[in-house]
């Protein structure tokens, strides 16, 4: 894919592999990530706050589709990649094409997966999978006041 932070699912699990043996924590933070906003920046930057090493999960261009309707995502899947791959706070990235987190939790391990503010820890959808081995969720970021359905909509005058 062009940038060493870009992953595949058996290099993430080797980098992280090679990161617990160096005793870094491993947080992860996910999300379709479509049109980069300051809402994103601050979440990421939130979830490197936690300490140790950000892995953010990107939703697959078939399951933005599925999660948010025709005409999304607005940018593929490798241009979303390699943007979240450009920030300092990241330290790798994976495309993942389930609905939702769980296969990559399962994979990694992460010691916290970091959710925005529109959860509460009551409300993760994953935190099921993280509870099997002891992982814990954080909530970071600004309030939710910044969305990229709310910028079609408000902004582009587009249907998001």
């Amino acid at each position: 894919m062009g940038n060493e932070k870009i992953l595949g699912r058996h290099e993430l699990r080797e980098r992280v592999e090679q990161w617990r043996r160096t005793g870094e924590r491993i947080v992860l933070g996910n999300g379709n990530f479509d049109l980069l906003h300051v809402g994103h920046v601050r979440y990421l930057r939130g979830a490197k706050a936690l300490g140790g090493k950000l892995v953010v999960g990107i939703n697959s261009d078939e399951s933005v589709r599925a999660l948010k309707g025709e005409g999304r995502p607005v940018m593929p899947e490798k241009e979303r990649a390699e943007i979240i791959a450009a920030l300092a706070d990241v330290d790798a990235v994976i495309i993942f094409p389930e609905l939702d987190v769980r296969a990559v939790i399962r994979e990694i391990r992460p010691d916290i997966q970091a959710k925005g503010t529109d959860y509460t820890a009551e409300s993760v959808p994953e935190r099921d999978a993280l509870a099997v081995y002891g992982g814990q969720v954080a909530i970071v970021g600004d309030q939710k006041d910044h969305s990229t359905s709310e910028i079609l909509r408000s902004r582009l005058g587009r249907k998001p």
